[in-house]
């Protein structure tokens, strides 16, 4: 196992973050600031790749949960809940793909894939963005 993050980027109408090591406390700024980054120069929709990823901690979620809610438009989320109230939204901005299976294993008993799309590999997933 690594003690540190890897992340490299595709770009292209869906930004595509690859992440290889641990998302955990030590490393979780690091998806955050490189997230951010994209929204910042004009990103509406961003897809990471979980492939790589050894481990995810609640940091790591946490993360992931600040990243959805920056990519996925509140008024949408609002608008969504008061038409289908009781329904999960799911996001068309912001997705998951290729997560291991203990990985998956978190991201679905914290609640995450309720509303995060997650995707067998990723061009499932690019494939699910609005054209």
């Amino acid at each position: 196992m690594t003690d540190k993050l890897t992340i490299s980027k595709t770009a292209g109408d869906v930004v595509v973050l690859h992440l290889g090591g641990k998302l955990d406390g030590q490393t979780n700024q690091a998806l955050l600031d490189a997230a951010q980054a994209e929204h910042k120069a004009g990103v509406r929709f961003l897809l990471i790749d979980l492939e790589q990823i050894e481990m995810i901690t609640s940091a790591g979620l946490g993360a992931l949960h600040s990243i959805y809610k920056l990519f996925t438009p509140a008024a949408e989320i609002e608008a969504w809940d008061q038409e289908k109230h009781g329904e999960p939204y799911k996001s068309d901005y912001f997705k998951l793909a290729a997560a291991p299976p203990s990985v998956y294993y978190v991201l679905n008993i914290a609640g995450f894939l309720n509303n995060i799309p997650i995707y067998p590999d990723v061009p499932a997933a690019l494939a699910a963005f609005p054209k």
